[in-house]
């Protein structure tokens, strides 16, 4: 189903730069002022403006179908809980100098060990 809209889509893409392209300007730029275009009748500018309005829209369409089939099969996480593969937080009997935390085991019990450091004895480091 996926591949399906992102083939439609990237048609739509190209018909609509197509389409662009096709239009004839209307000033400001290398061929201002040029009065024979390759397509310069008022009827044809017409079709070809409606043209690139549907395809704007189905272009709109597309997009929102193809994020929400992205967000189908997410599974909403929350950074505060803790994840299966973080590291577990050391329980407050084995730091016995520290104060008790609670055994969450979330983000800020992790952050708070790191900011209070190794409970055990230290190797002095050189200056």
């Amino acid at each position: 189903m996926r591949e399906f809209v992102i083939v439609v889509h990237l048609m739509i893409v190209l018909a609509m730069i197509g389409f662009v392209l096709l239009q004839k300007s209307e000033g400001g730029g290398f061929a201002a002022g040029s009065g024979a275009g390759f397509m310069s009748s008022r009827g044809t500018a017409n079709v070809l403006s409606r043209t690139t309005a549907y395809l704007a829209g189905a272009f709109f369409v597309t997009s929102l179908v193809l994020s929400m089939l992205a967000g189908l099969h997410r599974a909403p996480t929350s950074i505060v809980q803790p994840t299966a593969n973080a590291p577990a937080a050391p329980s407050p009997s084995s730091a016995p100098g520290a104060p008790a935390a609670p055994s969450g085991g979330g983000l800020l019990e992790q952050l708070q060990q790191k900011e209070r450091g190794p409970a055990g004895p230290q190797v002095p480091q050189s200056q």
